[in-house]
């Protein structure tokens, strides 16, 4: 489930004050693909990011990243509209991936990342291409080096930049309901 905006316009990094996600969701919230099309297709703009984030996924899946997930976060899971008075100009993707099995020791990870460099790897091209700003956690390293990455990533993708306020964000899987998503997604539309 993912709550409504909270204080600042941000989703909360935990609900009703409890901070361990015990009882109540806390960041990152799970959703799937639909759900998170229901809550933030919300304009023409949006809209086409969140085609964006479908065509990304798309492509990593095609190139076999299919397990793991995605950290979901900027000014797309705010309510940028009010505090920018603009929309979103992308999404904010962290991918948590499990190296495809023909790829899975160092030499052939190195071949398989160095033949995407270009593409899926480059955050510039995601950006220009998908509407992503588009990073990775490769599963493959060891624990500490994961550790530190998800740490790092988390920690930055959990305080807005400019005025380091605590928020949180979203988490899809890899493997969703991204073809019912765009279904759902034109069906809003067509309701605008």
């Amino acid at each position: 489930m993912i709550p409504d905006f909270g204080l600042g316009n941000v989703l909360p990094p935990f609900t009703n004050n409890d901070v361990v996600g015990g009882l109540h969701p806390r960041s990152p919230y799970l959703a799937t693909m639909s759900e998170f099309v229901a809550r933030f297709a919300t304009s023409p703009e949006r809209a086409e990011i969140l085609r964006g984030l479908k065509r990304f996924r798309d492509a990593i899946r095609e190139i076999g990243l299919v397990q793991g997930l995605q950290w979901i976060d900027g000014s797309f899971v705010e309510a940028c509209e009010i505090v920018k008075g603009r929309p979103p100009r992308d999404v904010d993707v962290v991918s948590v991936v499990h190296r495809p099995p023909a790829h899975a020791d160092e030499a052939a990870w190195r071949i398989f990342v160095a033949g995407h460099q270009d593409t899926l790897f480059d955050p510039r091209y995601c950006k220009e291409t998908y509407s992503c700003d588009s990073y990775f956690i490769d599963l493959g390293i060891s624990p500490l080096l994961v550790s530190q990455q998800a740490a790092y990533w988390f920690g930055l993708f959990s305080h807005q930049r400019d005025t380091f306020q605590w928020k949180g964000l979203v988490q899809l899987n890899l493997q969703c309901d991204d073809e019912a998503a765009m279904h759902l997604l034109s069906e809003i539309e067509a309701e605008w």
